[in-house]
């Protein structure tokens, strides 16, 4: 008799709603728990049999993750927008929720979300930490800006923000409590200046413990910074099969559409030879790696060996925009095939097709 045991978590800041299943498809416990690492620990260890959990993506998945894994014959972090579409209709409670994933989980239904390598967390806090101090940074000197631009002051080019002319910018600004707010908004810019810097060095001194980072410095285009949030965000490539698997991860698949396919002819069935119609790219991604894949692009259409392809594909007659998504997608194709092979980058290989390209408009 099987003695599996169909766990779902339903999680909260204070609370866990829990539901268990057995192999019958039977619901055998409800239970609601507090959201602390000792509770939920006795709670799995309380269950016979073979245990296998879910619960969905969210803020406390990756704790949750590393607190159950070494508990638990299975532990599988679920996709909330999948499971939207398979959950949605009827009534909604934790409860509700606890079981329908549960009922998931026993009957394979349910779409994991990659929790990372655990070699690679120390570089995803550092990406994280980085990216979070640019924002902020880049969030305060458009302050400065606007509250130069509100009183009809240009502000063109970045002397506004260069400490050797900071006095003559404030001596513009007469109301007193506007210049107080200026002198609050520069201190803020260089704290976060100091901030990104040392958090930049942290950042980079983490991805160069990686064997992945000496790789993947030698495609062009591909600076420190950006591998460092390669490596933090995919941590293995082996996850992907194939490139168009990364590229769909990447935000740089494209989304094709398809309707009456087949047909029959003199009594045979064939496919149609019509055209899927496109409908953009792809809406579930990493928006980390599609920004580092396009900003590689965009890099890559300045300087060879990514120039020339770039140049081909417009020779081609493609449309500017539509290159440089090719280009990105080239990019990350590449980067993802010399990371599993563990190869050097050579630009002979890339080049391999270019003539061919150009010849095709001649």
């Amino acid at each position: 008799m099987d003695s599996s045991k169909y766990v779902a978590f339903d999680v909260h800041c204070a609370t866990i709603v829990a539901a268990v299943h057995n192999a019958a498809g039977r619901c055998v416990m409800e239970s609601v728990i507090e959201t602390k690492a000792k509770t939920v620990r006795d709670f799995i260890k309380g269950i016979s049999g073979r245990v296998h959990v879910t619960f969905e993506q969210g803020t406390q998945a990756a704790w949750l993750y590393d607190l159950i894994k070494p508990l638990a014959a299975e532990v599988v972090v679920c996709n909330p927008q999948h499971n939207k579409l398979v959950c949605g209709a009827g009534n909604k409670s934790d409860r509700i929720d606890a079981n329908k994933l549960a009922m998931l989980l026993r009957q394979g239904g349910l779409k994991a979300v990659y929790q990372g390598e655990a070699s690679t967390r120390s570089l995803k806090e550092h990406v994280s930490n980085y990216e979070a101090l640019v924002a902020d940074s880049v969030r305060v000197m458009n302050r400065i800006k606007g509250l130069f631009r509100a009183r009809a002051i240009p502000t063109v080019g970045s002397s506004v923000y260069q400490p050797s002319q900071r006095t003559g910018w404030l001596n513009q600004l007469k109301d007193s409590a506007v210049r107080m707010r200026a002198e609050s908004l520069y201190r803020q810019m260089d704290c976060l200046k100091d901030l990104r810097k040392e958090a930049r060095t942290a950042m980079l001194a983490e991805a160069r413990k990686h064997k992945a980072s000496r790789i993947l410095r030698r495609v062009p285009s591909l600076g420190p910074v950006l591998v460092a949030q390669i490596i933090g965000t995919v941590a293995t490539p082996h996850r992907f099969r194939t490139k168009r698997q990364f590229w769909a991860y990447c935000g740089l698949a494209v989304v094709t559409r398809s309707s009456a396919d087949y047909e029959f002819a003199n009594g045979r069935l064939r496919k149609k030879a019509r055209a899927a119609s496109t409908r953009g790219l792809n809406r579930n991604y990493s928006r980390r790696l599609k920004s580092v894949f396009k900003s590689a692009a965009l890099i890559g259409m300045q300087y060879d060996p990514f120039q020339k392809v770039y140049a081909a594909l417009i020779a081609k007659g493609m449309r500017p925009e539509l290159a440089r998504l090719t280009l990105a997608r080239k990019i990350a194709a590449v980067t993802l095939s010399l990371w599993k092979r563990e190869e050097k980058f050579d630009p002979k290989r890339l080049l391999q097709k270019v003539p061919t390209a150009r010849r095709k408009r001649n």
